[in-house]
């Protein structure tokens, strides 16, 4: 009975207009990542501009990192028309429309790079507001027994959105010319525009913040009076933890490995995007039937030691078929924990703080993909290639561990509901809640400031520009910044000391209350 429900549920899941809306909306999502992340650094490239000025282009890509410090106002003010989500949607697709078409005027002169860095900009800040709407969108609108089906389809039209703006876009401006096709990608907005028209309205209406305050603050202190809460955050960050580090150096493995130009080309981008799309569309659909639970558990094993087709690839020859099977059974297994990870996030986002939970969780998902990658070119030197996939498999035990927290294994159901404040202590002053803020913030910078020289240090041995392992000073002179990069980490030191103060602050509160004051205001 229960299968047929199951197969009942997911046919009529797939025949709503509400998952439908929130399918095809996806699309419009992944159009300008794979223009910003992929075609225009090829463009500047191909045209000849300085490697140098190429590289500053990739800082457009901040705003999807960073998205959550806008979140709380698209949650606290509603556009005029649509309605809170479909509205702020409808300006960002509006905002794409302009920006990119605007691209397409100096689509004949990539010389004109200051230009053509602010419009990237400018498309990746519209994008990332578009994607916090439509994120906050598909958590109001979607009813439980659609989120599988509805994940994995929108992952799928996700990525193939990217391949169009950021592979299949390369092809035709050989063809024709960037401008034009920059005017074709401007005008697929269009459709989008009447699919967000068209849209259905949730169908409970969630009440909005009276004050910007409060939508900065409820988000937060929700989640984190939680039961589990500090644990499932650190899960959300450790969970891909293993695949992320994995996939992160695929291309140089197979450069390393003497697979041809051919053979990279089919398995990375035939291969790998045709098998991870059916990973995450299955992963989504097959978690309702096995239940959410058991759906983490085994899709994470099995994307954790998927990883043990590379450790193979790596100890033979050149052999097609088994670096086919490889990949194909990584990137497969990958999708199914995607697809089964997102529906989690949809579970833990509140509808009522819908737009900041979720680009708040989504953030810290990809910290470990951004954090991770100066430490895997030198792990790869310093132990080869069969060394750094077992590590990578060891990378992944954390995330099982604390799935065990909060999820025990053979339970059907993580426990993420909203419990009674952990803490027998009574409430804190607000001179104790600065003292805890201050200090949080001082040891997550001392310890971001360490890991980042480090990193750096680590970077030098590996690409040959000292020998010498030149800790202390490569971290010294992180606070003596002498160029735009230099200053970008030093921002992004206080940026992530913030984050660890705001986040203390916040658990304190959340666990214990202030002083005179209440934690969840009536508003």
């Amino acid at each position: 009975m229960q299968k047929k429900n199951f197969w009942v549920q997911t046919g009529q899941a797939l025949t709503t207009w509400r998952t439908a809306s929130v399918t095809l909306l996806s699309f419009s999502s992944g159009l300008p990542l794979g223009l910003v992340w992929i075609a225009i650094p090829d463009w500047l490239r191909s045209s000849g501009v300085d490697i140098r000025w190429v590289g500053l282009i990739t800082l457009a890509q901040a705003p999807w990192a960073f998205k959550v410090f806008w979140s709380p106002f698209m949650d606290r003010f509603v556009p005029p028309f649509l309605g809170r989500r479909r509205g702020w949607a409808a300006l960002a697709q509006l905002a794409l429309f302009v920006f990119t078409l605007a691209l397409a005027g100096v689509g004949n002169q990539p010389g004109a790079f200051w230009v053509v860095g602010a419009l990237a900009l400018a498309i990746a800040i519209s994008s990332a507001t578009q994607d916090i709407a439509l994120d906050a969108y598909a958590v109001e609108v979607l009813r439980k027994e659609e989120h599988g089906v509805a994940v994995g389809a929108r992952i799928g039209f996700y990525r193939a959105a990217m391949y169009v703006a950021g592979g299949l876009s390369i092809t035709l401006a050989a063809q024709w010319s960037w401008s034009m096709v920059n005017v074709l990608l401007a005008c697929l907005y269009l459709p989008m525009l009447w699919v967000t028209w068209k849209a259905p309205e949730p169908e409970e209406k969630q009440a909005v913040p009276t004050r910007i305050r409060d939508a900065i603050w409820l988000p937060f202190l929700e989640f984190l009076s939680r039961r589990r809460a500090l644990e499932i955050l650190a899960f959300v960050l450790l969970y891909k933890l293993s695949d992320n580090l994995g996939s992160s150096l695929l291309r140089p493995f197979l450069v390393d490995m003497g697979y041809s130009d051919f053979d990279r080309g089919v398995a990375l981008a035939t291969v790998g995007l045709a098998s991870t799309l059916f990973g995450t569309f299955l992963g989504g659909a097959v978690t309702p039937l096995m239940s959410l639970g058991r759906a983490l558990w085994f899709f994470g094993f099995l994307q954790i030691f998927s990883n043990l087709g590379y450790v193979l690839l790596s100890q033979t020859e050149t052999h097609r078929g088994l670096m086919y099977a490889a990949m194909t059974f990584e990137n497969v297994t990958s999708g199914m924990g995607t697809g089964a990870f997102s529906v989690l996030l949809l579970r833990l986002t509140k509808k009522k703080y819908a737009a900041t939970q979720y680009a708040f969780f989504t953030c810290l998902f990809s910290l470990p993909r951004i954090l991770g990658g100066p430490l895997t070119g030198y792990s790869v030197h310093a132990f080869g290639w069969e060394l750094f996939f077992w590590g990578t498999i060891a990378a992944g035990i954390p995330g099982l561990i604390l799935l065990h927290r909060f999820s025990p294994l053979g339970e059907r159901e993580p426990t993420i509901q909203l419990g009674e404040p952990v803490s027998s202590k009574g409430p804190i002053s607000r001179k104790s809640l600065w003292m805890f803020g201050g200090l949080g913030a001082g040891v997550g910078f001392v310890l971001a400031w360490f890991l980042l020289g480090l990193a750096q240090s680590l970077e030098a041995i590996y690409k040959g520009t000292t020998e010498t392992f030149l800790f202390w000073e490569n971290t010294m002179s992180i606070l003596a910044p002498t160029d735009v990069s230099g200053w970008i980490g030093m921002v992004s030191l206080f940026a992530f000391s913030g984050c660890v103060g705001f986040l203390l602050v916040a658990t304190l509160i959340a666990r214990r209350g202030i002083k005179g004051g209440s934690v969840f205001p009536a508003s």
